[in-house]
């Protein structure tokens, strides 16, 4: 039988799926106020939380953990429930989705050209813009509504950050110590030029939520210091119980 280190993931993502059950969804019925901006903003991390995540969920099947597995698949589902109500909130603000957007589309062509290190490399790309976009979201959102689905994301992706690290941890302990800190220098060089475009496309919605661009990418960095150092073979948060932290700035 094999011994895995995600039977606490497992845990951690079922007990928030009990815990945002119980919770139930948002207020939708109230309605949200969304300026022009912050419509097309959301609209575009939309499509990105979409999805069915059978390419990843692929490759964590190859890897021959079973456990590690359903930790994946219920990682998916929490994105696709983030689609979901980002959904809900663009229709109580009057709003479309859209069917696509380029800068999904490219993240999602470069996850999928090799194995499961690569897919994970690039996922945690946009796992930490995410985390800044939505923190500036909760914090600068003149809506109330806005801020709760917000808030609710940010304190999904914030779990979801150690449990990448770990993988990846783990794939990386095969490299010798210079070359981890190479893919991780590297890693953190292209998390730069990929919060500098999600700056310069969202920067309407950024300075409407009282978030200059530069700011906005510095502290996307700043945040990615510690994943760079968990990745290498430093230490990963371990899980800290459903609904630990929710809403809580990174």
């Amino acid at each position: 039988m094999i011994k895995s280190e995600y039977g606490a993931w497992v845990g951690e993502f079922v007990a928030e799926r009990e815990r945002r059950a119980a919770l139930g969804d948002p207020d939708w019925e109230k309605g949200a106020r969304l300026p022009a901006e912050i419509v097309r903003s959301i609209q575009k991390f939309q499509v990105g939380e979409d999805g069915d995540g059978s390419a990843l969920s692929g490759k964590a099947d190859l890897a021959g953990d079973p456990v590690y597995s359903d930790a994946v698949r219920l990682f998916i589902a929490e994105e696709q429930n983030h689609a979901r109500m980002l959904k809900l909130l663009l229709a109580a603000g009057g709003a479309e989705t859209l069917d696509g957007h380029w800068s999904d589309a490219a993240f999602v062509r470069i996850r999928r050209l090799l194995g499961l290190r690569v897919e994970l490399l690039v996922l945690m790309i946009a796992e930490v813009v995410a985390l800044g976009y939505y923190q500036a979201l909760r914090d600068g959102a003149d809506d109330p509504l806005t801020a709760e689905v917000a808030g609710r994301i940010l304190a999904d992706e914030e779990r979801h950050v150690p449990f990448h690290c770990l993988r990846l941890r783990e794939g990386l302990a095969g490299l010798p110590r210079p070359a981890r800190r190479a893919v991780t220098a590297g890693w953190r060089g292209l998390l730069a030029g990929a919060a500098g475009l999600v700056a310069v496309d969202h920067g309407p919605a950024l300075r409407t939520l009282g978030v200059g661009r530069g700011a906005f990418v510095a502290q996307t960095l700043r945040s990615s210091a510690w994943m760079a150092r968990a990745m290498s073979g430093g230490p990963v948060p371990a899980p800290t119980g459903a609904g630990a932290g929710a809403g809580a700035g990174v």
